[in-house]
């Protein structure tokens, strides 16, 4: 591929390793929520519509809500003892919560236990994908260099998704063709083994060792680990990077949620059977990989931030249409339209995930940047599903303007910060540069 004809063997074998491994992984993590319109039914107590929907609101929630503690675990292990075993540890706990969902009886079998374990797993799982998706990106981030860079991190987001898209295919063939749906999850534990496995030829990346490396030798010359501390602490992470961070990443919850979650019940009010759901999430999935593939290809030749502000106008001119559309909505294929714009104009970090990267301190880096991704999972998983439940119940349609709009202007603004961050990096480099060549540069007096 002539966009990577830059990179050595190693640093592709890393990237293809990565992409195996993030394709495992949320293969995996997202089984469950494609298939919870039938697993619900089976792990949780039969009730009304309206709390079947706050159950499957907590059942989806419970994924995210102990994110940040996950970020600050696998935090902790990426910053000090590399990004290597935080992937590898991982995909373990991947293995295992699969391996527990295959073999666990049902809500008829054992009662309100069952609830309890999936939503365990669920948390386990969530726990695991945290380190994951960040570790990978932060890994490709520091052994690349732009333009490269910001295709190489977009696969590993696209790897991400096209596992869920898988996700999507192996539920729909457990329920419309007949298959035993613990199959899927045995299916889920064996890949998620493979992928450990696979992450062992990686290598510690180089920025991250000399760094490493030098805060340890600052150790040995003074002998007090007061001085490392030091020496940590003059890697300040800005406060306002953080929260422009935080903005662009809380827009990816919602626009997930709002296309594949959010308009499951109008679908069963057209008629769709849960197979039928699934199946139409499917090919819904199949537009979202091609969607993610055309905008991380562009980004090779055109800035990653200036596809992300694309995005950003596209999403909120399309949120303002949104209430009025839906009521002229009748068939499943137009609820196709209407979630194949979302996710066209879907409020990702991708295919700038390596910029807002950069703008933190390499040990620093995966402690802030997973946290703020788990903070952002947590808060609006939990602030979409349950918020338009009841806000649409309230104000019908016009009720999701309550979250796409104040989203969506946040992730915006999000993204021009860090344009603004681009252009002063890029004339200190220049200023830099000029410094160098001029010939006063390094004279004698």
């Amino acid at each position: 591929m002539a966009i990577f004809s830059s990179l050595g063997r190693q640093q592709k074998e890393a990237i293809g390793l990565l992409q195996i491994g993030s394709f495992l992984e949320y293969f995996d993590l997202l089984l469950y929520v494609h298939m919870a319109v039938l697993l619900n039914e089976l792990f949780f107590p039969k009730t009304d519509p309206h709390t079947a929907s706050l159950l499957a609101a907590f059942a989806f929630c419970s994924t995210y809500v102990l994110r940040p503690f996950g970020a600050l675990l696998f935090g902790w292990i990426g910053d000090n003892m590399g990004r290597k075993s935080t992937v590898i540890i991982t995909s373990m706990m991947m293995a295992l919560s699969c391996l527990v969902m295959a073999i666990l009886p049902t809500y008829e079998q054992i009662g309100i236990l069952a609830a309890w374990i999936v939503t365990i797993c669920r948390v386990v799982q969530g726990l695991s994908s945290m380190g994951e998706i960040i570790g990978a990106e932060i890994y490709v981030t520091e052994i690349t260099k732009p333009p490269a860079q910001y295709v190489a991190v977009s696969l590993i987001d696209l790897a991400a998704y096209v596992g869920g898209a898988f996700a999507v295919g192996v539920a729909a063939l457990v329920t419309i063709k007949g298959f035993d749906w613990r199959d899927a999850f045995w299916i889920g534990a064996c890949i998620a083994v493979v992928g450990s496995v696979a992450r062992t030829r990686l290598r510690e990346t180089p920025e991250f060792l000399q760094k490493k490396l030098k805060a340890t030798f600052n150790k040995k010359e003074t002998g007090k680990s007061k001085n490392v501390r030091m020496f940590l602490s003059e890697e300040k992470v800005d406060k306002k990077v953080m929260v422009a961070f935080f903005a662009t990443y809380c827009g990816w919850p919602l626009s997930f949620y709002l296309a594949f979650m959010h308009f499951n019940p109008f679908l069963k009010s057209m008629g769709k059977s849960a197979q039928g759901i699934i199946m139409h999430n499917f090919f819904l999935s199949m537009v979202l990989c091609v969607a993610f593939l055309g905008w991380g290809l562009l980004s090779y030749k055109v800035h990653p931030l200036k596809i992300s502000k694309l995005k950003g106008i596209g999403f909120l001119a399309f949120s303002l249409l949104l209430p009025a559309w839906l009521f002229y909505v009748k068939t499943p294929a137009d609820l196709f339209f209407t979630q194949t714009m979302l996710i066209i104009f879907a409020l990702s970090a991708l295919p700038s995930n390596s910029i807002f990267i950069r703008h933190f301190p390499i040990l620093k880096r995966f402690t802030v940047t997973s946290f703020l991704y788990a903070l952002t999972r947590a808060l609006m998983y939990v602030f979409t599903s349950f918020g338009l439940v009841y806000f649409t119940e309230w104000l019908g349609h016009w009720g999701t303007w309550l979250i796409t709009l104040p989203v969506g202007a946040s992730f915006y603004w999000g993204v021009c910060y860090f344009e603004k961050l681009e252009q002063r990096a890029e004339e200190t480099e220049e200023e830099q540069s000029i410094s160098q060549k001029s010939p006063l540069a390094g004279g004698s007096m």
